[in-house]
């Protein structure tokens, strides 16, 4: 008995000992006295592109889908139940397209042949729906002409998937001219899979084009606005950047079928609808109803990037269609027209009101300029062939606009004979900002935490534009958005934020995505018509930009940076403004770890603010039923003069914020 008690005291004092030793093992120093360099503005921001119905079907708020009828397939995403292509149609009617001109950017209306108003409707589906909300209401306007017969009145209805009208409106057509019209539906219920029905009274013919519908509740209240829910989503990330239309889709799959900013630009209306690179690039996720309305275009997304408190950074075609697609090349003497794009977009951003371009952004609304600094030239392109066309591009920016920062990049892999050409030449050239793209395991992530602790501090800055841990495969449709991804992306980003001398901008890809119609996974933010939410990798990339700081200071074990001894990651910030020491500290043990924490250089105050993100497994996820599943938890901790003890949970990421006096 006395043996076994004896025992039992020598395990538990083994175990007590290596649970001090454990504690003692992880002592960390921050010196705040010291910055060893400043935390860009641009250092967390945000990469849209028009991937995953993010554009038309989710942050543009267009409801009516192929509203010009100038789909590749024009009567796409409309339906008409009770016609026949192959009768007369006697006790309904028929729609016929009419393409009236093959010239500028509107080429197509629709002919309604009402023979018996009692039968005919004509049914638009929506993107995978429309979404209402009870009592919210919701702008419609179309244009019509009446071209004989009596068509007195043109009926609009949402209805469910049973026809049961859920709110309805009319308008009264006058005019044998095209004329706009305007009307107001309230919905009477809440629905996410609604559709617009348009009937009519009398009998005739009668022309439709351009019929549109929006929530009154855009962001702003703006007409033809964007997505509220969404919006607000990213206003909370404070982001540092925008930057847009995205990345392969700026290059096409071939040339002509490249981003044009100044097809996107003008009255809504003329812009020229175009096909979705994403359509059918993935087998596992064909859409071939995805096309661009361009009615989120440069103009708006400069805007956003007011709205939102973010520096815009526009990226143009260098005359390079899609490596993965044709890989089509302009000829270097004909890159001049890529080139001027790139000029004119400068001025358009930034040009007074004697400009061209400048009075174009004027004439739409916004006679001051939207402060543009930055440029990028090509998306991920490699080779030999980008070298030679960005050369191009650099010294025609430079010569006009000495002050604008000029984005390259290396290609679409971290690693491999691509980057190390890329990244060789680049350097060559005195590339101010060089973009790396990386897709990978959770475990490359925590691995490679110490990527940027060799860069050459002389040479080009770094944009971190695209990155997301892959939870199976790149590409993989069955990527999930688990907490393993989203702490090794943290764990990565405070590797990021040690390096901020070197790296001055980074991007999560993509943003966002329908739950109905994605293509790529994992995505930052899921929605469907009618809610959104964060992924627990959204909550990573908001805890780290709202607490960005403004001066980087060390954090150390053992004088050594914290890049996964014991599973720990760190980084830390000083905020000189708010006056706070702010410590990013990432747990991926699965176990709890308590660490001392010696903060010296400053006086603070006694008790500090602790924001927690962890989940119950690695494997968690957000979802539609479970929104904030994983979210940013507060409490507060006790600092006894410079020290801070504190339990980190397993599988976490926390930010401690503590105020200086």
């Amino acid at each position: 008995m006395k043996s076994n008690l004896i025992t039992k005291i020598t395990l538990c004092g083994l175990l007590l000992n290596g649970f001090y030793a454990s504690a003692q093992k992880n002592n960390l120093q921050v010196d705040v006295a010291k910055s060893v360099t400043k935390i860009q503005p641009t250092m967390y921001g945000v990469f849209f592109e028009d991937i995953n119905f993010a554009a038309d079907g989710g942050l543009y708020a267009e409801m009516i889908k192929n509203r010009s009828f100038e789909f590749e397939t024009p009567m796409m995403g409309w339906n008409e139940p009770n016609s026949d292509r192959h009768k007369l149609n006697q006790k309904s009617g028929i729609a016929n397209i009419i393409q009236y001109s093959q010239k500028g950017t509107n080429h197509n209306y629709c002919r309604v042949t009402v023979n018996d108003a009692n039968g005919y409707e004509l049914i638009n589906e929506g993107f995978r729906g429309m979404g209402i909300k009870k009592d919210l209401h919701y702008n419609l306007s179309l244009k019509a002409s009446k071209v004989s017969g009596n068509v007195a009145k043109i009926k609009i209805q949402f209805i469910d998937k049973n026809k049961k009208v859920l709110g309805e409106t009319s308008i009264t057509p006058t005019a044998k001219d095209w004329t706009n019209y305007t009307a107001q539906l309230t919905a009477t219920a809440t629905e996410a899979k609604a559709q617009i029905r348009i009937t009519f009274e009398g009998t005739g013919v009668i022309d439709l084009d351009a019929i549109s519908l929006f929530p009154e509740d855009t962001w702003k209240g703006r007409k033809n606005g964007m997505r509220a829910d969404l919006v607000q989503l990213l206003y909370d990330l404070k982001p540092g950047f925008l930057r847009f239309p995205g990345g392969c889709i700026v290059e096409g799959k071939t040339l002509a079928l490249r981003y044009q900013w100044k097809k996107s630009i003008g009255n809504v209306e003329d812009r020229e609808t175009m096909i979705n690179r994403w359509n059918t690039e993935f087998a596992h996720k064909l859409a071939p109803d995805y096309f661009q309305s361009f009615g989120l275009g440069f103009f708006e997304y400069f805007q956003l990037s007011e709205d939102i408190g973010a520096s815009p950074l526009p990226i143009l075609s260098c005359g390079m269609a899609c490596q993965f697609n044709t890989g089509e090349l302009v000829p270097m003497d004909q890159l001049d027209p890529y080139v001027q794009d790139a000029l004119d977009l400068i001025e358009f951003a930034n040009g007074d009101l004697n400009t061209a371009w400048g009075k174009v952004r004027a004439d739409m609304g916004h006679p001051k300029p939207f402060n543009l600094k930055f440029i990028g030239v090509g998306n991920e392109q490699w080779g030999p062939d980008y070298i030679e066309r960005f050369k191009v591009f650099q010294k025609a920016i430079k010569a006009k606009y000495p002050n604008i920062t000029i984005v390259s990049g290396t290609g679409p892999l971290p690693d491999g004979d691509y980057f190390d050409y890329g990244m060789t030449e680049l350097k060559k050239l005195n590339a101010e900002i060089v973009d790396e793209h990386y897709y990978k395991d959770p475990a490359w992530f925590r691995k490679n935490v110490t990527r940027y602790d060799n860069y050459d501090r002389k040479g080009p800055k770094i944009f971190a534009g695209e990155y997301a841990a892959q939870s199976v495969a790149i590409a993989s449709p069955d990527n999930k958005n688990n907490w393993e991804c989203a702490f090794s992306e943290a764990a990565f980003m405070t590797g990021m934020e040690r390096n901020a001398e070197v790296v001055h901008l980074t991007s999560y890809a993509p943003l966002l995505a329908h739950i109905d119609g994605w293509q790529w996974t994992p995505d930052m933010i899921w929605f469907n018509n009618l809610q959104s939410y964060g992924t627990p990798n959204y909550y990573v990339q908001k805890l780290f930009s709202n607490n960005k700081g403004t001066d980087l200071i060390n954090i150390t074990k053992d004088g050594k940076a914290v890049t996964g001894q014991n599973d720990l990651f760190a980084s830390a910030v000083k905020d000189v403004d708010s006056k706070e020491v702010i410590l990013k500290i990432v747990n991926a043990s699965a176990t709890a770890q308590n660490a001392s924490i010696d903060i010296k250089g400053a006086k603070l105050d006694s008790k500090g603010t602790a924001i927690i993100l962890k989940g119950d497994g690695i494997n968690d996820e957000n979802s539609f039923e479970s929104p904030t599943k994983i979210s940013p938890k507060e409490t507060e901790f006790k600092v006894n003069g410079s020290k801070v003890q504190y339990d980190f949970p397993a599988y976490s990421v926390t930010v401690l914020k503590i105020k200086m006096k």
